[in-house]
């Protein structure tokens, strides 16, 4: 028996590969249509540079921003720190579109009187607490006792006189009864220390080298706010804190006694379009860095989603719920990146491509069985012209018909898995033939 030709293998193949590409093109063109409207809704890749605004009147902002950039710099994105004047600024800065600046460290009541809208939190991340220092031959444990006193508030939009300004508001001080000096920081501590202020108002966290400085200078007092409750009553983003004997230093035993303080809490803000996959990288980070324990708060209190003075982003709600998402427990940061970009593509595409992968193989072989059952068709309606003429010229009219069918179906390359329905194509047209041939007989 004669093996096929390299030209008729290369026909079969040819006309199988027509017939496939006819049933897998809709499948296609279906995938092309789910990738283009994936595409849309997918997030863009993060962006490998963020900038965050820490004002700098408040040291321990920018050693704790430092400390975030050298954590993310491990990941692949770099942290640009951009020093504004105060905490009133940074809110500003991450109001404007185009000030390039996406998160910023907002203490607990700066906020109150600035718009919120299109900023998230993720989270408050420690307390600072408010240390009033003052040249007083006695305990001082009512803020009233200040009342005619040269007190230095802070400048402002920092959060020493956002503090000062509520507690003596609430108090009944203000600068008809007192002497209210608007002096920063490292200034303020060195007129207390010299004499020429009597009080002053600072925030900072309690090792912070100011704060100790303060604290050991036996010239100076720490205002004990035995009313803390009433006031966190009163102003809802103040904490009441405790330092107990020996919290400042053990070896100074500074102080020597249990002292109330009131204190906000430091916020991250974010802008409400900060890339969500960043949210997560952030949160991780801060929690690297504030998830200890220390004076104030056991470990692991913080960050939190307590204490906040913004609604939390979507994604820092769910971290604080349910922790990481699982990709970013286990993957680096732009490999969990990529996995979840492209799980919004690939699923709607299995969801699409699965059932319809079935469904192909079915088409092709209905394109196959369509050309057999197309000349069927023809054969059918030549039987029944050739019943239904008698007239003596029908039958060569017929043998004609019937080499034109049978020329086809002999030029029809069908793939061997349907070879049966070409042979028995062909027996088939010999049967009418047959027929065409005893009618011709009976005519002659």
């Amino acid at each position: 028996m004669d093996k096929p030709t390299e030209q008729e293998s290369t026909s079969d193949n040819g006309w199988l590969s027509l017939e496939l590409l006819k049933a897998v093109t809709p499948v296609l063109l279906l995938t092309l249509l789910v990738l283009v409207v994936g595409y849309k809704f997918i997030d863009p890749a993060p962006p490998k540079k963020i900038v965050i605004s820490v004002s700098q009147s408040e040291g321990n902002y920018q050693a704790f921003a430092y400390l975030y950039a050298e954590l993310l710099k491990r990941e692949g994105v770099t942290l640009e720190i951009h020093q504004s004047q105060s905490e009133a600024e940074s809110l500003k800065l991450l109001h404007e579109p185009k000030s390039g600046v996406d998160l910023a460290l907002i203490q607990g009541g700066v906020a109150s009187s600035e718009p919120t809208v299109g900023l998230v939190s993720l989270g408050s991340l420690y307390y600072q607490p408010a240390w009033v220092f003052c040249r007083c031959a006695k305990p001082v444990r009512h803020l009233t006792e200040l009342k005619g006193k040269r007190i230095a508030i802070g400048t402002y939009g920092t959060g020493a006189r956002v503090v000062a300004d509520a507690v003596m508001a609430a108090s009944g001080l203000d600068d008809t009864n007192s002497t209210l000096l608007v002096l920063g920081d490292d200034e303020a501590a060195q007129e207390l220390q010299q004499g020429r202020v009597d009080a002053a108002f600072f925030l900072d966290v309690p090792h912070s080298p100011l704060i100790q400085s303060l604290a050991m200078d036996k010239h100076l007092r720490l205002l004990d706010f035995t009313e803390a409750e009433a006031y966190t009553r009163q102003l809802s983003f103040l904490h009441h804190l405790k330092v107990p004997d020996g919290g400042l230093s053990l070896a100074a035993n500074l102080p020597d006694n249990e002292v109330n303080l009131l204190a906000p809490t430091v916020m991250l803000v974010a802008r409400d379009s900060f890339h969500p996959a960043l949210v997560y990288l952030v949160l991780k980070t801060i929690s690297q860095v504030h998830g200890g324990g220390g004076l104030f708060n056991a470990p692991h209190e913080f960050p939190s989603a307590q204490g906040t003075d913004f609604a939390l982003s979507e994604q820092a709600a769910y971290f604080y719920k349910s922790g990481l998402p699982f990709l970013d427990k286990y993957l680096p940061f732009w490999a969990a990146t990529f996995v979840n970009r492209m799980l919004i593509l690939l699923l709607p595409l299995l969801a699409v491509i699965y059932p319809l992968s079935k469904v192909v193989p079915s088409i092709y072989v209905w394109l196959v069985k369509s050309k057999i059952y197309k000349l069927y068709g023809e054969l059918r309606y030549l039987e029944t012209q050739i019943r239904l003429n008698s007239k003596p010229d029908a039958p060569s009219r017929h043998l004609a018909d019937l080499k034109a069918i049978e020329d086809r179906v002999n030029q029809l390359k069908l793939p061997n898995a349907f070879a049966m329905h070409l042979y028995e194509l062909r027996a088939h047209i010999a049967m009418v033939r047959g027929q065409i041939q005893l009618r011709e007989s009976k005519l002659l």
